[in-house]
């Protein structure tokens, strides 16, 4: 999930005038160089190119499809990043695996990648085949370098009350090694991230220091909208318990020290699920973010705010599809409805608002029954999904740890994007003491 706060809906006489344009701050303070005259295209460019951290990406790559790429024009980034996955899986494929597996196995990650990355904004159209199309080609060249690594991945499906689990499971090597039992680390993704990226971005980390690593998603994420038409569910601990459940089935992982971690709109979905669920060691909130619907209505004029509260739905339907259809509207807006409409499985906005609203850390009980401790992070330049780290910190009293990255060194930005060594650093280091103070 990305969230501007400069995405302002302002009421003007004849429609709808958006403070976010498609231009980018050229100032010499900015958080990182733009890739883009299109902000939000420059964002998810910078995306795509922290990838690379993880060996999901390559900087030339990237860099090339930026500097072709039309800003705005969502066909444009498509075609752009489709034309680098068909030729890195081509590639790929004409490696001899048996003899160069590295090769292989890095060409199809990044072809991965990049086939993933040429769907992000074409969710307007729900039924657009490449949406799903090319995100089984995704999930393919994923398996394919999963199956060359040192550490096999291993794609796991978890039974849940009415829906399926994908898992991938990754067994470290330490456990392997010694016979015995070790922490696990279960990461999730938030608004629109599939689970294959968090490999990518904390994955490697937590498997060269000796845990096990699995990633997961549930309803309104990728795999499990495409697959099985389902939009995000607010009891999200009937998705990580079953997963808890299968964890514990398995010899290697030590059911003591198994930390769940939510990135982005995963911050907010890991506290949820530990309220119910207490057979966790700890819990990653990167960021913490206690309520999208709060964030957002907080950006709406007043006009907007008092119509959503009337309950009036067709008036509302109509005033979000013209914002995200003018030709003023910023490429944010667009994606931010789209995205949303999609993950919901909905075409209303208002049905969209009102389920976001169920998802939330707003009710102080919630956060009160989180019985483990609590990493929260905060992106000190996080204009996207910040600034409400301390009321999550402040909910969870002691049990919580606020620990913000710094914009100086390069992590100040959601999720501490491009800077993933230094989230590792932090996170990792904290687990690591949890898990040596649990008895």
């Amino acid at each position: 999930m990305q969230l501007s706060k400069s995405l302002l809906l302002l009421a003007a006489q004849s429609g709808l005038a958006l403070s976010q344009s498609n231009s980018t701050n050229g100032t010499t303070d900015a958080a990182y160089l733009p890739l883009s005259t299109d902000d939000y295209f420059s964002y998810i460019l910078y995306e795509a190119l922290a990838l690379a951290n993880g060996g999901g990406a390559a900087t030339g790559e990237v860099m090339r499809a930026a500097a072709r790429i039309a800003p705005g024009d969502f066909e444009s980034f498509y075609a752009e990043f489709r034309f680098l996955a068909d030729q890195l899986h081509a590639k790929a494929a004409s490696i001899d695996a048996a003899r160069f597996p590295v090769s292989a196995r890095e060409a199809y990650f990044r072809a991965a990648s990049y086939y993933r990355m040429s769907v992000f904004f074409l969710v307007g159209n729900q039924s657009d085949p490449r949406l799903f199309d090319l995100w089984d080609v995704a999930v393919a060249d994923f398996d394919a370098a999963a199956n060359l690594t040192d550490v096999r991945g291993e794609r796991v499906t978890v039974k849940g009350p009415d829906f399926d689990i994908p898992v991938i499971y990754w067994k470290s090597p330490k456990a392997s090694d010694c016979g015995g039992n070790v922490p696990t680390v279960l990461v999730g993704s938030g608004y629109d991230a599939p689970q294959e990226e968090s490999y990518h971005a904390l994955g490697r980390e937590v498997l060269d220091r000796g845990w096990n690593f699995a990633t997961y998603e549930g309803p309104g994420q990728p795999t499990v909208r495409r697959e099985q038409g389902l939009g995000f569910i607010p009891n999200w601990w009937d998705v990580v318990s079953p997963i808890v459940d299968y964890l514990e089935t398995r010899p290697e992982v030590d059911s003591k020290r198994v930390a769940l971690a939510g990135l982005s709109f995963g911050g907010t979905l890991a506290p949820l699920a530990a309220s119910r669920e207490h057979r966790l060691a700890a819990v990653l909130a990167i960021d913490g973010l206690a309520s999208i619907q709060n964030k957002t209505l907080s950006q709406f004029p007043a006009d907007l705010v008092a119509l959503y509260a009337s309950g009036n739905k067709t008036a509302f339907d109509k005033y979000m599809t013209a914002a995200k259809t003018s030709p003023e509207a910023p490429t944010l807006l667009k994606w931010f409805i789209d995205q949303g409409l999609w993950s919901f499985a909905t075409d209303s906005p208002y049905d969209w608002m009102q389920r976001l609203g169920k998802i939330s850390l707003d009710d102080p009980a919630v956060l009160k029954n989180v019985s483990c401790p609590v990493f929260v992070g905060k992106g000190q330049d996080d204009d996207f999904g910040g600034g409400q780290e301390q009321f999550v910190a402040d909910m969870l009293g002691d049990k919580a740890t606020l620990y913000e990255f710094k914009t100086d060194l390069g992590a100040g930005e959601h999720c501490q994007l491009g800077a993933e060594p230094q989230l590792a650093q932090a996170t990792m280091d904290w687990l690591a003491d949890v898990f040596d103070a649990v008895e």
